[in-house]
């Protein structure tokens, strides 16, 4: 399939709002599962979840402006959502975050597997994607762990 270098780089940050949109909603699902843990529960949900997908929220917002503002097309601004789906049970929040930050993943896997970066992207493109999915990849063994104690 062809397309222009504008088309391409527009397809490449509609790809990274909607990763970044799925990392946001993570952060939601985390800080509503937070509300529904004892303080040492939440401290470990803070420390292991909350704080390295925040990181990777900041890092998929500033890839998205800085490559947006290095070829000249308008940027987008990102907000968390306001609530998370209802539920009682953090683990079922937590998981539903995880859920979100595989689906951000795998948005962002087929992006870098489509050439695009490469073909009309830049190196500090690929930095920061490779940066966003790094810190996402984190998060779930750590996830895992959380999960299996709670309760405890």
């Amino acid at each position: 399939m062809t397309y222009t270098a504008a088309e391409g780089r527009q397809r490449i940050l509609d790809a990274l709002a909607l990763a970044t949109d799925e990392i946001a909603l993570a952060l939601t699902e985390l800080s509503e599962a937070y509300e529904h843990l004892d303080e040492q529960a939440g401290e470990r949900l803070e420390e292991a979840l909350f704080a390295p997908v925040q990181a990777a929220y900041g890092r998929a917002k500033r890839t998205y402006s800085e490559f947006a503002e290095r070829v000249a097309l308008p940027a987008r601004s990102f907000q968390t959502p306001a609530q998370a789906a209802p539920s009682k049970q953090a683990k079922q929040l937590i998981e539903r975050a995880l859920e979100a930050l595989v689906r951000a993943d795998l948005g962002l896997g087929e992006l870098q597997d489509s050439m695009l970066p490469v073909e009309v992207g830049d190196a500090e493109l690929r930095k920061g994607l490779a940066e966003v999915r790094e810190l996402a990849e984190r998060v779930r063994p750590r996830a895992r762990e959380l999960m299996r104690t709670l309760g405890r």
